[in-house]
């Protein structure tokens, strides 16, 4: 005798088709670099893959849009515009680490050589939806604080050009940020 499965109707209706990456309108500055210096890629490691990293923001905001989408579509949406952005400013940093002569394998540098693999123990994973946010807000500003005190410490004003135009996109994300809040509050 066969044995028959039910099988759930459940579906996402939220379409994902289309999205783009939200940023600021205004072009990226070329990336180069002045020369190589190792010390800067190390610095830029960190933006990278760190505990406040992009791609802590890539895991976290993917990972808040999955949990949202069958909820609050266009939240989910946003969020996922969001991530698409963080995923530009990760390639951007990788490209000026292997220009600054580091490399590029998940692994931030501190200045005296130590390596720490990226781990999703970095992240802030929240269970509703104004604290998922709150939390966006809150890794958004930390990114904004690290690439300054990053910026402050690279001499090389190609590299530093490309940290503030990722920077303007952080406080983009922020203020949106802040009117999702808002909306489920």
């Amino acid at each position: 005798m066969e044995e028959k499965h039910s099988v759930s109707n459940f579906t996402n209706s939220c379409s994902f088709a289309g999205i783009k990456p939200i940023m600021v309108d205004l072009p990226y500055p070329p990336v180069r670099v002045r020369e190589k210096n190792l010390s800067y890629a190390n610095l830029l490691s960190i933006d990278y893959c760190g505990a406040v990293s992009e791609l802590s923001a890539i895991t976290q905001y993917i990972n808040n849009e999955n949990r949202l989408s069958c909820e609050k579509c266009p939240i989910a949406r946003t969020l996922l515009g969001i991530a698409i952005a963080e995923m530009m400013h990760l390639q951007k940093l990788g490209e000026l680490i292997y220009l600054l002569g580091g490399k590029v394998d998940f692994a931030a540098k501190s200045c005296n050589g130590r390596r720490q693999l990226w781990t999703p123990d970095y992240l802030d994973i929240p269970e509703n939806a104004v604290k998922m946010i709150t939390a966006d807000i809150e890794a958004e500003r930390a990114a904004i604080n690290q690439y300054e005190m990053h910026m402050d410490r690279i001499k090389d004003d190609c590299v530093n050009a490309v940290l503030a135009r990722i920077i303007k996109d952080e406080e983009y994300h922020i203020m949106l940020l802040k009117v999702l809040r808002n909306e489920v509050s």
